[in-house]
């Protein structure tokens, strides 16, 4: 996230706030074959931090989208410059 942090929470944004705004792509997402979702025909971290991205900036202040497939493996998207 990025933006102003409020003085009073200490937070840029509520974490419940970003969960609600994901909510949608979690039920598109969670337990689905994603070669199947429309958009992931190529579900690599990378197309699907870009997806995710797509979906989310206008509801959200983003800064970067964290893909992870392992530990040590993954993706950070920070938009198209």
């Amino acid at each position: 996230m990025q933006g102003d942090v409020d003085p009073a929470t200490g937070w840029v944004m509520d974490f419940a706030e970003i969960k609600a705004a994901f909510k949608p792509l979690l039920d598109q997402l969670d337990h689905y074959y994603l070669n199947e979702v429309p958009g992931l025909e190529n579900p690599t971290s990378e197309v699907l931090a870009k997806w995710v991205w797509d979906r989310l900036i206008g509801d959200l202040p983003l800064s970067a989208i964290h893909v992870r497939e392992t530990c040590t493996s993954g993706c950070i998207y920070r938009g198209e410059n």
